[in-house]
């Protein structure tokens, strides 16, 4: 009786395989995503979240409006087909917090839609309620992106987009952020899209990594094995330049 489901049940774990269910088993998420102007495809990928995803391309690669196809915010030239398991709710920590706040308005007006939690989203971020009575002029560009970070974790999303968050703050303001946000993965349990062309801030944030080029992904794994033994020649120019650009000596 064990030997025949046990073979049953390797018939059906290849039936599986091949028809690429497993996928959903391996993996929070699975978007399939392609970006069009017209008939010319500009992106035609997979992305297989698990905890954590990098994606890894260069200006211009298509990181970018991957992220406007995921919160369906293309231009009106464009269209998007997704398909697979779609999280909600989803967050955004954009890239530059200068231009996501307000200028005229206090940081705790910010939070209106949540004004019982303020003081406890701060505090996640590493911030005291006396932030809440300042205007974002009186803060710093790492204090400014803990705010952006608050306001997203406000939604309680299941899928964190990161939109190269730490990309104007210094070596060690980035550092602290990335490592945040880490630790809020940890404990809150949100999953992370981590888009970015700084392939190295990676490994302090992310598992698995894919490379994007030209709106397609030319490798995936994980990112320690990614970043020591790289297959794709692309792949291994953008570690040569992003490291020697940084004075990474690792």
């Amino acid at each position: 009786m064990s030997r025949l489901f046990s073979i049953k049940f390797k018939l059906l774990l290849k039936k599986v395989q091949e028809n690429h269910f497993f996928i959903y088993f391996r993996y929070d998420f699975v978007m399939i995503i392609k970006i069009y102007n017209g008939n010319e495809i500009l992106v035609d990928i997979k992305l297989e979240i698990g905890k954590s995803l990098a994606l890894i391309g260069e200006s211009g690669s298509g990181k970018s409006l991957t992220l406007k196809a995921i919160l369906g915010l293309l231009p009106k030239n464009l269209d998007a087909k997704i398909s697979g398991t779609f999280p909600t709710p989803i967050s955004i920590v954009v890239q530059n917090p200068f231009t996501a706040l307000s200028p005229l308005t206090k940081i705790g007006k910010h939070f209106e839609v949540v004004l019982n939690e303020q003081k406890k989203l701060l505090k996640l971020v590493g911030l005291d309620s006396s932030f809440l009575n300042r205007y974002p002029s009186e803060l710093s560009g790492g204090q400014l992106q803990r705010v952006v970070m608050a306001l997203a974790l406000s939604l309680n999303p299941k899928l964190l987009l990161l939109d190269e968050p730490t990309t104007a703050l210094d070596s060690k303001t980035k550092y602290d952020i990335l490592t945040t946000i880490d630790k809020l993965k940890k404990e809150l349990g949100f999953r992370i899209l981590y888009v970015t062309h700084d392939i190295g801030s990676s490994k302090l944030l992310c598992e698995d990594m894919a490379i994007l080029k030209s709106g397609k992904i030319v490798e995936r794994g994980k990112v320690l094995e990614i970043l020591s033994s790289p297959k794709s020649d692309y792949t291994k120019r953008l570690i040569e330049s992003n490291f020697r650009s940084r004075g990474f000596r690792e």
